[in-house]
């Protein structure tokens, strides 16, 4: 979802190819390969300004690797080199009521729970920074993002004087700016190196226990459980469980006060404070449970062709009976779906309420994003929604058009 602010620093448990040699959470060799993609677009949130440059997209592998000592499950297959988040990388949410509840909620809950009011803070991966200005606007306080995609013209409001933006990678330059909140929000998952990476964090708080630190990444739980193919794309090559996320956590000397999900369950939030070597609190219990995971990871092998079947036959059908379909949401989860399925014409529409992504052209399928108004003239019988969460939102827009397709979420 979020231009990823990425330590440059190759995996440091990989060889040159990007093939992993050990869990790049706790360095276990005790993991195996259960998911494997080749050509999949290297990035789902750069756009395109040409069809055939879409389709022309650089493509990467997929091979996702579960580590039995962990729960940790990652892309053994990613090649860092491949990154490319600066500007043209688009992935915006704010444009969505149902996100902006959630995320000003969010934001009040941190300010209210750990007294985050005139405080400075740091947000790593901030994106087009709207997460951030509303810590400030609604705490009071001073803020700093680091991002390669950053875009200060993109920040409007009451915060916009209290902001200071980094165009950059987070990386051992930045430790010297310190903050009473870092925060990181879906980025970690565009992180290879999860382990330095977030010691690399833990460094430049340094001795200051009262620094708070917040990160929150999508739940891969829910992935494995949905058999959601269409949330596993070349960008995430890390996925979490709340306890492989709490468990890397714990060993790069950090104490976890909450771990928790949010989104109806979609992304996994947690706080913490770093721990020092004289502290002599206990640490947070934690329910790790790999075996749990490990058994969704099989659910999810045994589950995955029947699951890509079911939605190559729905489209087909459709087609074959005359309808339209339409896609709504033109992000990283429509680029999977769409390559993942193999679909071109299937699907004439694919519409998104982002004004930033309108014109341009997704990569690998080359469809053109269209602005939702688009569906007035184009009248489909199916909307596929490419996430459940907004369908009260979509379907009250589709109404105000004077259209009432079916909703299919995937």
């Amino acid at each position: 979802m979020r231009a990823s602010a990425i330590h440059p620093a190759s995996h440091p448990r990989s060889d040159r190819t990007g093939a992993a040699a050990g869990c790049p959470n706790c360095g276990s060799s005790r993991f195996t390969i259960f998911h494997e993609v080749a050509g999949v677009p290297v990035h789902s949130c750069l756009l395109l300004d040409r069809a055939d440059q879409a389709r022309a997209f650089p493509t990467g592998n997929l091979a996702l690797g579960f580590c039995r000592s962990c729960g940790f499950i990652f892309n053994s297959a990613y090649d860092p080199a491949m990154r490319g988040y600066a500007a043209g990388y688009e992935e915006q949410q704010s444009f969505s009521p149902r996100f902006n509840g959630f995320a000003r909620q969010l934001a009040g809950d941190l300010i209210d729970r750990y007294e985050l009011k005139d405080k400075r803070i740091l947000e790593i991966g901030c994106g087009k920074g709207d997460f951030l200005a509303l810590l400030c606007e609604l705490g009071g306080n001073e803020g700093i993002g680091v991002d390669p995609a950053c875009d200060p013209q993109r920040v409007a409001g009451p915060a916009k004087g209290s902001l200071q933006w980094i165009p950059d990678y987070y990386s051992e330059a930045h430790g010297s700016l310190g903050a009473d909140l870092v925060c990181c929000r879906h980025t970690l998952e565009h992180i290879p190196n999860t382990f330095e990476f977030l010691r690399l964090v833990r460094r430049a708080i340094g001795e200051r226990p009262e620094t708070l630190v917040f990160f929150e990444v999508p739940d891969v739980g829910r992935v494995l459980r949905e058999i959601a193919f269409w949330d596993i794309y070349y960008e995430h090559c890390s996925y979490f469980t709340l306890g492989s996320l709490a468990s890397l956590f714990a060993s790069c000397d950090f104490s976890v006060l909450r771990a928790r999900k949010g989104f109806d369950d979609q992304y996994l939030l947690l706080d913490a404070r770093p721990r020092l070597a004289s502290s002599s609190a206990p640490p947070m219990e934690l329910d790790l449970a790999p075996e749990e995971t490990e058994r969704e990871v099989e659910r999810f092998v045994k589950g995955y062709a029947e699951k890509i079947g079911w939605w190559r036959r729905f489209l087909q059908e459709a087609g074959g009976a005359g309808k339209r379909v339409a896609i709504w949401g033109s992000s990283s989860k429509c680029v999977s779906f769409l390559t993942t399925l193999g679909i071109g014409g299937e699907i004439d529409a694919v519409v998104d309420i982002n004004p930033y992504r309108h014109g341009k052209f997704l990569p690998g399928s080359g469809h053109q994003i269209r602005p939702p108004e688009f569906l007035r003239d184009y009248r489909p019988d199916v909307v596929i929604l490419m996430n459940p969460i907004y369908r009260e939102e979509v379907g009250r827009h589709l109404r105000q058009m004077g259209l009432a397709p079916e909703i299919v979420a995937v």
